[in-house]
């Protein structure tokens, strides 16, 4: 199984972080041309972030618990929707690592990964299927979803609506793309950033080549 991030819905153009800014001049401009492309990229520079936040990106998200549980602590600027084991009661998929685990890293760091590989056992696969097992004895005997669903790990699969600004998301890939993040959760940015890239190829590449702040603008 992996983790997948489709893009569902978009709002704007990079012509729409031009023209929100303009608006301030009583001006628009037509069509995308270079003195806006500068515009964009002083915009990110100086921390204008209002501009950023017009176009609107919606994305359906899937990936194992322990992933959305880090992502989901960014909250300004996004809206999230979830699936819910209370309602829902199907055969939960997990995730694994594949063929190993990564170590724990040396020295001091209390987060991240090391550079060595520890085999998976299958004893690892065992525990999981059992907690499957369990959580499908469970509803048959007429327990109730909301709290069957205590028996599930995190590496169980969840799956999400994702929708907020264009800034917001720039917020996110800044730090889940940066080395330190976890993989798993990396892997979620770079799809999200491949994505935005494609539609907002300038802003995106304005934003993520400074550091977004908040300022006022």
């Amino acid at each position: 199984m992996t983790i997948t991030v489709t893009l569902l819905d978009r709002m704007g153009t990079d012509l729409t972080v031009v023209n929100a800014a303009r608006v301030s001049f009583s001006k628009a401009s037509p069509a995308l041309n270079e003195k806006d492309v500068r515009l964009i990229h002083y915009l990110a520079e100086h921390g204008h972030w209002t501009p950023f936040a017009h176009p609107q990106a919606m994305f359906h998200v899937r990936a194992p618990i322990f992933v959305a549980r880090q992502l989901g602590k960014h909250q300004v600027g996004l809206v999230w929707n979830e699936v819910s084991r209370r309602y829902v009661d199907d055969t939960p998929d997990y995730w694994m690592p594949k063929g190993s685990w990564r170590s724990r890293p040396e020295g001091s760091i209390k987060q991240g990964s090391g550079d060595q590989q520890i085999p998976l056992q299958p004893k690892t696969y065992a525990v999981m299927q059992d907690a499957v097992d369990e959580y499908e004895r469970l509803i048959a005997e007429g327990v109730a979803p909301e709290q069957a669903r205590a028996v599930l790990p995190q590496g169980m699969y969840t799956e999400w609506y994702w929708t907020g600004s264009l800034f917001a998301f720039s917020r996110v890939c800044k730090l889940r793309l940066d080395a330190h993040a976890q993989q798993e959760t990396q892997a979620v940015a770079k799809q999200i950033s491949i994505e935005l890239s494609h539609h907002f190829p300038v802003s995106w590449n304005a934003l993520l080549g400074v550091d977004p702040f908040d300022s006022d603008s």
